[in-house]
């Protein structure tokens, strides 16, 4: 890569999009996220110092206390304990309705590059995190761990083309609640395309056993804001329904409706201590690193 690129540029979604590798998609939004900030995201490790003992074959000569040696005049090492500061679980929306797009970017590429460019962040902060993909049920279910190892698991399942099918976010998030028994985070990325009631009653699941949650609402912007002129043929991504008809025919009740499931989400979720975060495919990433960032730090 060219010296003096300035790595703030992959921030943007259609820029980052154009990257094969999520790897290198994860490192350069992360990298760029610092950048901008002009700080380092990377504070918060719980290496906690154990105790002493006598220096022997094959230990590490950055591991001798200097001091404890001045002192002694004996060789002693630290001993540390690391403690993962926290355990994550991104449950990752894969269904029909995530592979939609209106421009450059669909919501399961921005969905990808921002669970790829979390779950980075965190194991570089030695924090444990695991994936769960689903549509209509969990395809892929990875346990948090924070060896970095573990980062190129987790990425290798992410895939912008690779979808399920329907949508049955409630009975999935239910199925999870009842898996993860560890206390830590949930962080749900997914357009929400499902009954309001059944989402929400799974997420209360995972806060009736003290999991802190987040939701990412990923949405399109022409897909919520219904911005098309003329007529059009409409296509239901997961059942295959098609209706053709003039937009301005149902703009104001779709955009009605909309307004009232983003508003119903909204207050449903600051009832129920839950970050609800909308987010559109056309913004910069790093209000969803932020927002992570902002409900970490409450947490610790």
């Amino acid at each position: 890569m060219a010296v003096g690129v300035d790595k703030r540029k992959y921030l943007r979604p259609e820029t980052v999009a154009l990257l094969n590798s999520m790897s290198l998609r994860a490192r350069l939004v992360v990298e760029g996220y610092i950048i901008g900030n002009h700080r380092s995201p990377y504070h918060g490790f719980s290496v906690e110092f154990a105790e002493h003992r006598s220096y022997g074959p094959g230990d590490e000569i950055k591991h001798i206390d200097w001091k404890l040696f001045g002192k002694t005049d004996r060789l002693y090492v630290k001993r540390y304990e690391e403690e993962t500061n926290l355990r994550a679980h991104i449950i990752l929306d894969t269904s029909k309705s995530m592979l939609y797009s209106s421009a450059e970017v669909s919501k399961l590429s921005y969905a990808n590059s921002l669970a790829a460019s979390l779950s980075y962040l965190m194991i570089n902060q030695q924090d444990a995190v695991g994936i769960a993909k689903f549509s209509e049920k969990i395809d892929t279910f990875i346990p948090p761990k924070a060896r970095p190892s573990h980062l190129n698991l987790i990425l290798s399942q992410l895939d912008d083309k690779d979808s399920g099918n329907d949508t049955q976010i409630g009975m999935v998030l239910h199925e999870l609640a009842d898996r993860i028994k560890k206390r830590g985070m949930v962080i749900l990325i997914s357009d929400l395309l499902d009954k309001p009631e059944n989402i929400m009653k799974g997420l209360k699941h995972f806060r009736h056993q003290n999991q802190e949650v987040i939701v990412f609402h990923i949405q399109d912007r022409k897909e919520s804001e219904f911005d098309f002129d003329t007529r059009t043929k409409f296509f239901d991504m997961e059942t295959g329904e098609e209706i053709v008809t003039e937009p301005w025919h149902i703009r104001s009740n779709y955009n009605e409706l909309i307004s009232k499931l983003e508003s119903n989400y909204k207050s449903n979720c600051r009832e129920n201590l839950i970050d609800y975060v909308p987010l559109f495919t056309d913004q910069s990433l790093d209000i969803g690193i932020t927002e992570y960032l902002i409900k970490r730090s409450k947490l610790f």
